[in-house]
């Protein structure tokens, strides 16, 4: 590539998606971030915000099938970013019909003109144009299921033997395929401001179609449109939040006027869900380690119109330096994780992480759950949560906790909204990706018994 440096938007979708891909796999830069911030920054249309998403979400979820049907018509070395073009090239032309293929073809080569020279302007072509005359080969040609699945999906082998492992073939290709679908855009509506049928008019008012949860009555389905631009996100009346992550605070069985502390607050979401259940009496401690995140809490707190939310820049491995053991009525540790129920959200997730990241994120886990142990009062419940479907990290996390403190228990799950109720099993719930058209989740909680006064002795 030359040594000319580009905006990351100059007004061309297609280079601006190149950009992102090549930001994402050389920095490792989350997708849904750089994303964001590159609309945001360049304050870019609604009509080419929509297409920059599809091709670079996209490109990203199907890269090791587009690597697959590329590979034939490749020889010799490829610089990364001409190999990222001919990916999101070959995704246009493949997966989406609205576009024509020699659109897509002629935007490559211009493209490639533009960051090199001729001569690789011509090579994206002749392998563009080859893959036009041949078509791409079939995956019916891999002959081992396991290794076809991860092809035909875009997941690592490793991951894909690991969930066949745990949860079978069907449910492995299930949920792997899920995984390449578009999240479904849902809202937490604040009742303490305002009414669910007051939040669909007000959004609606504002061009936006909503419509209620058939599982979790404060949650909203956003049919399309931007709710953080609206007046109802600025007056405070909704927020974005997948629906799986409303499950913790259900399992949490908030009262009004309870002492609450939420160990890994950031960015808020679940935080101000248990504000919304304390309705104003109690007290929160939100918690996390990084200054700029915390105050994303604070702002979501102001915005909600809360005044018993008190954040903290914190360790929560340490929190007992803090606040005294045997202070707070309930815990939310809603865990550092490998991630793997959001795949769809940061498909980025399935290729950066490792089988070995799996130990440290599972000490990390358990001592933040020793600490929520000493600071949990008698008969309190710790809710530990994780945005992955990982049987072996959560399962492990909650077997070695109850090894190590047997006067902690798990709690019936029986509290959650009906329609999750088939998904509980011995006190915990893994929910799929498939399951409600949302993240894939983990709850269990812990309930600390009571001592009797001759066990205490």
């Amino acid at each position: 590539m030359s040594s000319k440096s580009y905006r990351m938007w100059n007004g061309n979708v297609r280079d601006a998606a190149l950009s992102i891909l090549m930001a994402i796999e050389k920095n490792q830069a989350y997708s849904n971030l750089l994303l964001h911030q590159t609309i945001e920054k360049y304050d870019i249309e609604p009509k080419d915000r929509g297409l920059l998403t599809e091709i670079t979400y996209g490109t990203l979820q199907h890269k090791m099938t587009l690597d697959y049907y590329l590979q034939p018509f490749i020889k010799g070395k490829l610089d990364d970013w001409v190999r990222q073009l001919l990916r999101l090239s070959l995704y246009q032309i493949h997966y989406l019909d609205r576009i024509p293929n020699h659109a897509a073809v002629n935007e490559a080569v211009e493209i490639a003109k533009k960051r090199s020279h001729k001569g690789t302007a011509g090579l994206v072509n002749g392998i563009l144009r080859g893959i036009l005359r041949q078509g791409v080969r079939s995956t019916e040609d891999i002959a081992d299921p396991i290794e076809r699945l991860s092809i035909e999906a875009s997941h690592p082998l490793w991951l894909i033997e690991r969930w066949v492992k745990q949860f079978g073939f069907e449910q492995a290709e299930t949920m792997a395929f899920e995984n390449n679908i578009p999240p479904a855009l849902t809202v937490r509506v604040n009742t303490t401001r305002i009414s669910v049928d007051e939040a669909i008019d007000m959004l609606l008012d504002e061009g936006i179609v909503a419509h209620q949860s058939e599982v979790i009555p404060e949650c909203l389905h956003i049919e399309k449109g931007q709710v953080a631009k609206t007046k109802a996100y600025q007056y405070g009346a909704v927020s974005i939040q997948d629906e799986s992550s409303m499950i913790p605070t259900y399992a949490l069985q908030i009262e009004p006027g309870q002492r609450v502390l939420d160990m890994c607050a950031a960015p808020g979401g679940k935080s101000m869900h248990i504000a919304e259940k304390l309705n104003g009496q109690g007290s929160l401690v939100s918690v996390d380690l990084h200054p700029h995140k915390v105050k994303l809490i604070a702002d979501q707190a102001t915005r909600l119109g809360f005044e018993n939310v008190e954040t903290r820049t914190w360790d929560s491995r340490e929190l007992t330096n803090e606040y005294e053991e045997q202070s707070f009525d309930r815990i939310l540790v809603d865990a550092p994780c490998s991630g793997l129920g959001v795949i769809r959200r940061k498909p980025d997730i399935k290729y950066t992480k490792k089988q070995e990241d799996f130990a440290s994120l599972h000490n990390i886990q358990i001592r933040l759950l020793d600490e929520a142990y000493k600071l949990i009062k008698p008969n309190g419940l710790i809710v530990y949560s994780t945005c992955t479907i990982d049987e072996v990290e959560n399962n492990g996390t909650v077997q070695e906790f109850l090894a190590n403190h047997t006067d902690m228990m798990l709690d019936e799950l029986n509290v959650l909204p009906e329609a999750y109720h088939h998904l509980t099993s011995n006190g915990m719930i893994h929910i799929f990706p498939q399951d409600f058209n949302s993240d894939g989740f983990f709850v269990a909680a812990f309930r600390k018994k009571e001592l009797s006064s001759k066990e205490v002795k």
